[in-house]
Order: structure tokens, then sequence, then C-alpha cells
């Protein structure tokens, strides 16, 4: 039985009396990526911030690589890669000085740091602004910035949020290939976005998360992912209804909230 490199098992988080996590359980396995999709509020960033360590859960377990991620040892937090918020990156810094500090910092030999760097700057395509600073980047080249920083050291359990939201189409299928690339090489990946097609495309499993909690998954490969979602959504919302009685939904979201 393989075990899970991202774990969250029945946590629930609240702020104030608003209960942002109701019990959410989600894994990922070395080797896989599993998308999250759900409307704005549904508390997917809340999810994300748990598995990161920047919050604790009021109750149940998040593990990263079996480990507490808000307690990681070094040796664990630099097999980690995750871009939740702002990206981590120095605004003074210029693209390869970042990727060199992120590199050293996640203890790549310092041998190495130079080629790693070069790497990832070749796989974001982001060799033309090698020598711009931070603070000058656009936004989407400041976000490739960010995803480049988070994979210069080849990270075992990579976790991103929205990590094409600002990417032109060209920036968008970079990301792409890149989380299919550390897939490929054994990584467990935890992807959050809205861009349903774009989920279909990069996932090989999409959890809906509805009101703190895992609802569902859709199959990436069916068709009408959106239609199959807004169904799922509202199901959980209607009492005695399954994901496959949406007559009345006709594959919209519901009034005035959107897949997020």
């Amino acid at each position: 039985m393989t075990t899970p490199a991202l774990l969250l098992d029945a946590v629930r988080r609240s702020f104030g009396t608003r209960p942002a996590l109701d019990g959410l359980s989600l894994k990922v396995d070395p080797g896989e990526v599993v998308a999250m999709i759900g409307l704005n509020g549904a508390g997917k960033t809340t999810a994300l911030r748990v598995l990161t360590g920047r919050l604790r859960p009021a109750s149940g377990t998040a593990r990263v690589l079996q480990r507490d991620p808000a307690r990681l040892d070094v040796a664990t937090a630099r097999r980690v890669g995750n871009v939740v918020g702002a990206p981590l990156v120095d605004p003074a810094l210029t693209v390869a000085e970042n990727l060199r500090a992120a590199a050293l910092l996640n203890g790549v030999p310092r041998a190495q740091v130079t080629a790693a760097g070069a790497a990832a700057v070749g796989r974001l395509d982001l060799a033309a602004w090698a020598g711009a600073r931070a603070r000058d980047l656009s936004a989407g080249n400041a976000q490739r910035l960010g995803v480049a920083c988070a994979t210069v050291h080849d990270p075992a359990a990579l976790v991103l949020d929205e990590p094409t939201s600002a990417l032109d189409p060209r920036g968008v299928v970079l990301v792409r290939e890149l989380v299919r690339e550390r897939a490929r090489a054994g990584a467990a990946v935890l992807v959050s976005s809205h861009h349903l097609d774009e989920v279909a495309r990069v996932a090989d499993r999409v959890a809906v998360v509805h009101a703190g909690r895992v609802v569902g998954e859709l199959d990436p490969r069916g068709a009408d992912i959106e239609r199959r979602f807004f169904a799922m959504v509202l199901a959980a919302d209607t009492p005695g209804s399954g994901p496959d009685a949406p007559a009345g939904a006709g594959g919209r979201a519901p009034r005035g909230r959107r897949a997020a």
C-alpha cells in the first residue's frame, strides 16, 4: 500500500465562528497530480495553508512526507516546494540571484547550484529576464519565477495555489509541463485552480471542495468537466440529491458564484 506524500485527514479549522474547513480529507500519492477546485470561499487556500504549515488545524491530521508540516525538520523541508500566497522571492534580487538563493536554502550542493538555476530558467523560459530584478517583472513573469524557485531543488512534494492565474497561454503550458515532469519523477503534486479546462489537462484526479470539505472527485478525462463540477456542488447543497441529479442546473454556476 502506497503511503501518501501529502495528507489531510478530517481537518477542521475555523476563523472566529466561521468554519473554513469542516472535516476535509485529501491525499496525494507519489507520482500523482491532484487538483482541487471549488467555489470562492470553499476552503481550498485554507487547506493549502494547513498543508504548508502556515496554519494549525483545530482537529484532524496534516502530513507532508509523513511529517507534521508545522514542525518539519530541515531535511524534510528541503524536499518540499510550494507557492501559496505571494511567491517566495526577494524583490531586490535578480531572477538568477533568487534562483541561486532558493537552491542554496533548499539544500542543493554548491557545485550544482549554477546548473540547477539554469535548468529552472530554461523550464520556465526566463532567460530573457535572468538579470532583471524581481520587483521589475510583470505579474506573469513574477509568477513564473515563484514557481521556478519552488521547484529548483526538484522537490518530492509540491503544493501550488493558482499557479497559472497571471500567466499567458505560453506560461500556462510551461507550468503544465513542469507539473507533469515533477510527477513523472515521482513527486506528489497538489494544485488549486479555478481553470477547469487546465485542470483536466494536468491532473490525474480532481477533488471538488465545497463548504470546507471534499464532496467528491471528477475524472479529468471525462467530457464536460464544468457541468459535472457544478452538478456536484449543487448536489452537495441539496439534501437527498446525488452528483448525477442536477436536472435544473443546466451546467451553470449557482447565481452570484463562480468556480475558484
